[in-house]
């Protein structure tokens, strides 16, 4: 696993001032829980911004730079409302699966929906923080400080010409762009039809302007190479800095005293066509014609392009006794449901690291995952690979993993402790700065 690889040395430049862009962030203020991308934001976000960085905002009036401690309030108001700190004991989504699970829930269409309640004080204090940056005034960009690094941690807006210009108007600002993935160039047939359009736009905007780039796999920044070298530029500075995982993903965690024994599977991701749910709700199917299945449960939100596994949760007969839809889980909640699963499924058919594979390894839980070049740079031999449309070959991985005896399974875990997969949160960020120190010292 290449930690801290880049395309340039990394030097220890003295530190440049740095604009990050916490555009998107604040608009996730009402969202009930984060996607992959919100937390690498909020992370970075934090980062920069705890260490100084002045933070840039599109209000009505634009882009408009504002206070750094006005933009930690609002960060820490979201981390409140998401409750990703919280303890598993407090998430009723949690408890909710734990007793379907259990066999003390329903058992028919069972579709567990975010019911944290966060209080109205929450509610209210991030409705007002919204309402507020829609209409700050802030400070014009223009003040951006002289040689800074602008950062976006999400390609927000940047499709958008009239939100890039002032980048052009100071050629002394250089921009790092976080690449997440060209899936929606590459694989347009998953995504909302608009994306076809915008993300090749916000892509070649980065590969004209940006001073460098940042990506969590080589596969990424090798895709992303080729798609600027496409668009006449093939001299960006890249960096890699693979995603760390969050420290509760580490620590010992015991499954629940009420799932001993217990038979369950666990895909972690939005309902979207690119996530191939569709796949696993065929192979449960099939499960079902031979008896009780195990459980399978779905941690997501509903995304784009989902009808048919939507239908399929909910009217196939054969699937309301043994899918679980569970949505706005906490981060705690999945660790100790982590915990007990047989394995993590990912059969996804693109990625562009594949944060829920990275978290169950963290674990010490078993990963059955489809043969991608990302998935491979990020677990090495350690998972149990599979073509996507292999559903046979799906079908009977499941079968091989269940019971507390399974031979397979207890290959996948010797192979685990034998890989030297290392997690660590520190690298991450300190191979980011030393990037960005680089990139700032780079004559303009």
């Amino acid at each position: 696993m290449p930690h801290g690889r880049s395309d340039v040395p990394l030097t220890d430049a003295a530190a440049a001032p740095v604009v990050y862009d916490v555009t998107r962030l604040v608009t996730r203020a009402l969202n009930p829980s984060p996607n992959g991308i919100d937390r690498v934001d909020f992370a970075l976000a934090r980062h920069f911004l705890g260490k100084g960085a002045t933070p840039l905002i599109c209000t009505a009036l634009g882009p408009r730079l504002s206070d750094t401690q006005k933009a930690l309030d609002t960060i820490s108001a979201i981390e409140a409302y998401w409750r990703e700190a919280a303890d598993a004991n407090e998430d009723a989504v949690y408890h909710s699966v734990v007793a379907v699970l259990a066999g003390e829930g329903r058992t028919e269409a069972i579709q567990i929906r975010h019911d944290r309640k966060p209080g109205f004080e929450r509610v209210s204090r991030n409705w007002r923080a919204l309402r507020d940056w829609a209409f700050h005034l802030g400070r014009p960009i223009s003040e951006a400080p002289d040689g800074a690094v602008y950062f976006n941690a999400t390609q927000f807006l940047l499709d958008r010409q009239w939100y890039v210009r002032w980048l052009e108007a100071r050629p002394d600002v250089k921009p790092v762009a976080f690449i997440h993935d060209l899936l929606p160039v590459d694989h347009p047939e998953f995504f909302r039809p608009i994306e076809a359009t915008l993300h090749p736009r916000r892509n070649r905007n980065i590969a004209r302007l940006a001073a460098g780039v940042v990506s969590a796999s080589r596969a990424v920044a090798d895709r992303f190479a080729a798609f600027a070298a496409e668009n006449g530029r093939a001299d960006i500075p890249a960096c890699v800095a693979p995603l760390p995982v969050s420290p509760v993903f580490e620590a010992p965690s015991a499954p629940p005293e009420a799932l001993c024994g217990r038979d369950y599977f666990i895909v972690c991701g939005t309902i979207e066509p690119r996530k191939n749910h569709l796949l696993l709700l065929n192979v449960w199917r099939e499960l079902a014609k031979s008896g009780p299945a195990p459980k399978l449960i779905i941690v997501g939100k509903r995304g784009w392009l989902n009808e048919n596994v939507v239908d399929m949760m909910t009217r196939c007969p054969s699937l309301r006794a043994s899918v679980i839809e569970a949505g706005g889980l906490s981060t705690p909640g999945l660790r100790r449901l982590m915990a007990g699963a047989r394995a993590l499924l990912m059969p996804s058919f693109g990625e562009g690291f594949g944060l829920p594979v990275a978290e169950a390894l963290a674990a010490g839980v078993p990963v059955i995952a489809s043969d991608l070049d990302v998935f491979r740079e990020l677990g090495g031999d350690a998972p149990d690979f599979l073509d996507p449309l292999d559903g046979l070959g799906w079908l009977q991985a499941v079968r091989d993993y269940r019971g507390p005896e399974s031979p397979r399974r207890a290959a996948t875990l010797a192979r685990m402790k034998a890989s030297e997969i290392k997690n660590d949160p520190s690298n991450f960020f300190e191979t980011i700065d030393r990037f960005v120190a680089t990139i700032s010292s780079r004559a303009n």
